[in-house]
Parts: C-alpha cells; structure tokens; sequence
C-alpha cells in the first residue's frame, strides 16, 4: 500500500508538471477557433501547421534564435573550460587556500539571481558593454561557473586515483595522465553540467532584457518571445507555436546527452 501510494503521488506530480506543457504543444496545433472556444478539447481536432508558418515567418525570429544559440554556446564552452582544470585543483590537489575557494565557490552558488542584476548592470554600463552578446556570454558563464565546478569536483573526486598513479607509473606526465585516463571518465559529469548550463542560459531572460535595452537585434529569443503580440491583442497560437519550437533546443540536446548522462561509466574501472 506504501509503494501504491508512493507511486500514485510521483504519477499526480507527473501529470501536474506535464499538462501545462501538453496544453502549450496541442494549443500550436490548434486553429484559432478552437482556441478561443469555451470548451477546448483536450488534444487538437483539426491540426493545422500555420500557427508555426506565422512564428517562424515573424520579424526577428531566427535572428533572436541565431543570438540565442550563439550566447548560449559560449557560456557553456567557457564554463567547462575554466571550470575543469579548477574542479581538478580543488578535487586532487592540496593547497593552502583550497578551503576558502571552495566555501567561495559555494557562497556563489548560493547567489541570487536577481541580487546580482543590478551590480551587473553597473558595470557593463560603465565598461560601456550594454547591448553587446559577448557580454551577456560573460554573464551567463559567470553565472554557471560555480555549479560547473561544484558539479565537476564530485565526479573527478569519485575517480579512483590510482588509474592516474597507474599512467604516472608507466611514463606519462600529470596532464597526460589527465586527458588520457581522467577526462574519458568525466563524460557524464561533463554532459550532465553541460545540460544545466545550456537550459540555464537559454531560458534566461532578466539579464538579457536589462542588457539589451537599445540594439532590438541582439535580444535573444525569450525577449522576442515575451514580446509576441500584435496590433489586435495576442495571437495565442502562434504564440504557443513559438514556445514549442523554444522548447525543441533544450529537448534535442537532453535527447542527445541522457545517454551519457550515468555516474556508472566508472563503475569497475579498476576491477581486476
């Protein structure tokens, strides 16, 4: 009865976290008379496509989509890159301040969002960076760094030390070692922080709108999207057709990455 229970309650958050999901993908599909309707139905009945016609054709579309992508891409790239020799340090080598950048890495963590929006507008009014996408790739790289490191630490402290005095033994240099033996087995934390990192900045929208408050065409997409109205109120169809193409990025990438997404790709490396 426990395990009955359990699972009706899993199944009941299932279902309250996907409707509103299902009801945006069905609404795309929709015509706009059955939108409007006082009685929807539950899954569309005549399925048309021009609701995504009118989103794709809208002004900015794929420019804001191409911005998106872009500003999204380099946070993620600069989080990994800066944050793996660092989750290496702080997780195999003992220095004196180590402590302290971990608790400091952690205090970042724990940031806020919304606390750091005004400070950071600051400075890029002053440094004269508003309404530039290398710097909201700054922001977003900034913002995600700590969870990368946090995240890449667990996985490289749960590699056993031994395969890397295993290649020292056998000539190889620390680095070697490192991109020989180490790296291979970092797949899943690195596709995992991957992932958070890339839905992070893609679906970020308070920096990038007090960023971009002049140049219209380096907004990113949530921005454009946020905006999706016209002359006659909002046209709701091809306004849920734009969410759901929103949405196909993070889904494609999740698609590709689950895989690889398991901590057991290091289970029984040293067996035998």
């Amino acid at each position: 009865m426990r395990r009955a229970a359990l699972n009706l309650a899993a199944v009941g958050v299932l279902a309250v976290s996907v409707f509103p999901v299902y009801w945006m993908v069905i609404t795309a599909f929709k015509p706009t008379v059955d939108i409007l309707t006082e009685t929807p139905a539950f899954w569309p009945v005549r399925p048309t496509l021009d609701h995504f016609a009118t989103a794709v054709r809208a002004a900015g579309f794929w420019t804001f989509w191409r911005n998106s992508l872009a500003v999204t891409l380099g946070a993620v790239l600069l989080a990994l890159v800066v944050a793996l020799p660092a989750a290496f340090a702080v997780a195999r080598l003992r220095w004196p301040a180590r402590r302290g950048f971990i608790l400091m890495v952690f205090v970042a963590q724990t940031a806020p969002w919304s606390a750091l929006l005004v400070p950071v507008y600051i400075i890029a009014r002053d440094a004269d960076m508003l309404d530039r996408l290398p710097t909201l790739t700054l922001v977003y790289f900034v913002t995600t760094l700590p969870f990368t490191i946090v995240t890449l630490r667990g996985f490289i402290a749960a590699v056993p030390p031994e395969l890397e005095e295993a290649a020292l033994m056998d000539g190889c240099g620390r680095a070697e070692a490192f991109r020989r033996v180490v790296l291979p087995l970092l797949a899943p934390g690195l596709m995992s922080t991957s992932l958070f990192g890339f839905i992070t900045a893609w679906n970020e929208f308070a920096f990038a709108n007090a960023l971009m408050i002049k140049d219209q065409g380096d907004r990113t997409l949530p921005i454009w999207l946020s905006g999706f109205a016209n002359v006659f109120g909002t046209d709701w169809g091809a306004t849920m057709a734009a969410a759901t193409l929103f949405m196909l990025p993070v889904l494609l990438v999740f698609l590709v990455l689950q895989r690889r997404v398991s901590s057991g790709m290091i289970a029984g490396a040293v067996k035998g």
